[in-house]
């Protein structure tokens, strides 16, 4: 069989370039390997929607990017209410009542504490000591001298204080009220006693 197309052209003898299937920098010398980025580097100012920092992505960034402080519920300085009121009558018989409780409740009190007050001092030889010495200072040593221990016993200790005691119920009871009268009065010309409440939120 004979070959019909005739001499074949010098150019498949000399071409030395890349082969279709090869890539055209096959050839290039070797170097650090850098694989593709699927998108650029941004910029330093560009926002999060791919805008600079004038366009309409930059605000979004930067407010993205800002450090937010967290917040906490409760206040740093708390604020004060005031309120300035003015006391302009007192009632007679409340004070009257107030003042005699607490004045029973004092009662009380001064004659536990002189209870408490002879029981100290009579374990510590105090009525017997001072005793001693008035008798000797008075020269009365017989039997029909001063018993300054008889005479400042417990029950007539307590006898003298419920004494005083009731007295000054009724003292400062009584005195409560008159005052209380005249409280009004005066508040009637020049307005009362003023007070300044505060409340903390």
């Amino acid at each position: 069989m004979t070959d019909t197309r005739g001499p074949k052209p010098s150019s498949y003898e000399t071409y030395n370039g890349p082969l279709p299937g090869e890539r055209a920098g096959a050839q290039q010398p070797g170097g650090p390997y850098h694989p593709p980025q699927a998108y650029g580097a941004q910029a330093p100012g560009a926002g999060a929607g791919g805008g600079t920092a004038g366009g309409p992505g930059g605000a979004v960034g930067q407010n993205a990017g800002a450090v937010r402080l967290p917040r906490t519920g409760a206040r740093t300085t708390p604020r004060t209410r005031k309120a300035r009121l003015r006391v302009a009558k007192a009632d007679p018989w409340s004070v009257m009542k107030v003042s005699f409780l607490l004045s029973i409740a004092l009662g009380i009190c001064t004659v536990v504490a002189a209870s408490v007050l002879w029981m100290v001092m009579d374990a510590m030889g105090v009525f017997s000591t001072v005793g001693g010495t008035i008798s000797e200072a008075t020269g009365s040593n017989e039997s029909n001298g001063f018993d300054l221990q008889s005479f400042l016993s417990l029950p007539r200790v307590l006898m003298f204080t419920s004494i005083i005691a009731v007295i000054d119920v009724v003292l400062m009871t009584a005195l409560a009220t008159l005052g209380a009268f005249i409280y009004n009065l005066s508040a009637g010309f020049v307005g009362g006693v003023e007070l300044t409440l505060a409340e903390d939120e």
